[in-house]
């Protein structure tokens, strides 16, 4: 409780609370504050990629590890700029200016590592694909795609492998996230809590997300969704409308209940436009 807030309002009874045994915040904060943050780190797909450039028999020979195709961690990564693939200018009078590191050129690796290559690439050019082009580059490696494919279903296959999370958008971000909880065999009693994930999508990556949720409540998990696209809440099980207002003049429950139930409630502003929708 903060200080100076106002009176705690509880509620009367908590029904179901001993079948949740955990609880995911899915928002659009980013998935990482660096350079080096990425959708295949996030997703641990670049994990059984750097298996394979470490099962190569060049990589063999040399006695390379995964860990050496990692830009994380000493071994195969620039030292000069320990990864990050640029170096910080700090000026005196002015903001600090980013420039592509002298040593590896924006690579990120040593040049005895870029020797490395599977099928024609070495990790550098990999990292440059983008999610589709992987899909059909890695259609070999299961434990690849798998960690992939869900990328491409909420609609990120145009990202590339190695883009840097701050260059992420808060919708995109949201979306990996959603994508690496879509990897996980089983969800069973975890609820998942979304604001607003619809916000800047276009009409095909709204169903994209759509089937994505589908996905998330077979895995057995439960999706608390905080939205006001048309198409989300049509597609939901159960409604909760909070108003009849906005802002204070809302906080209210208006009306709960199926989609149909909603529509049919002639004091809710949702359930006006429902009415179309739902039939």
């Amino acid at each position: 409780e903060q200080e100076g807030a106002a009176e705690r309002r509880t509620c009367a009874r908590v029904l179901g609370a001993e079948l949740v045994r955990d609880m995911v915040l899915v928002d659009q904060s980013p998935i990482g504050r660096t350079p080096r943050s990425n959708p295949v780190t996030y997703t641990k797909a670049f994990d059984p990629i750097r298996e394979l450039f470490a099962s190569t028999p060049e990589a063999d020979r040399r006695g390379y590890t995964p860990g050496h195709f990692s830009f994380n961690i000493a071994g195969g990564r620039c030292e000069a700029c320990q990864g990050d693939g640029t170096v910080t200018v700090e000026m005196q009078f002015l903001a600090d200016v980013e420039l592509v590191c002298e040593e590896c050129r924006g690579t990120r690796y040593k040049p005895s590592i870029l020797d490395v290559r599977y099928k024609g690439l070495n990790i550098h050019e990999v990292l440059q694909l983008t999610i589709r082009e992987a899909l059909a580059f890695f259609s070999a490696s299961p434990k690849v795609v798998s960690r992939l494919r869900p990328l491409a279903e909420v609609g990120l296959g145009y990202l590339r492998l190695g883009q840097s999370a701050t260059t992420l958008s808060g919708g995109e971000a949201q979306r990996v996230k959603l994508a690496s909880y879509l990897t996980q065999s089983s969800n069973e009693g975890v609820l998942y809590i979304f604001d607003e994930p619809t916000t800047g999508l276009h009409f095909d990556d709204i169903a994209k997300l759509l089937d994505a949720f589908d996905r998330l409540i077979q895995s057995g998990s439960s999706l608390l969704v905080i939205e006001h696209n048309l198409e989300v809440i049509r597609h939901a099980d159960w409604i909760i409308d909070l108003g009849p207002e906005g802002g204070d003049g809302g906080g209210q429950v208006v009306a709960a209940g199926t989609p149909e139930m909603v529509a049919d409630c002639a004091r809710s502003h949702t359930g006006r436009f429902l009415r179309q929708a739902v039939r």
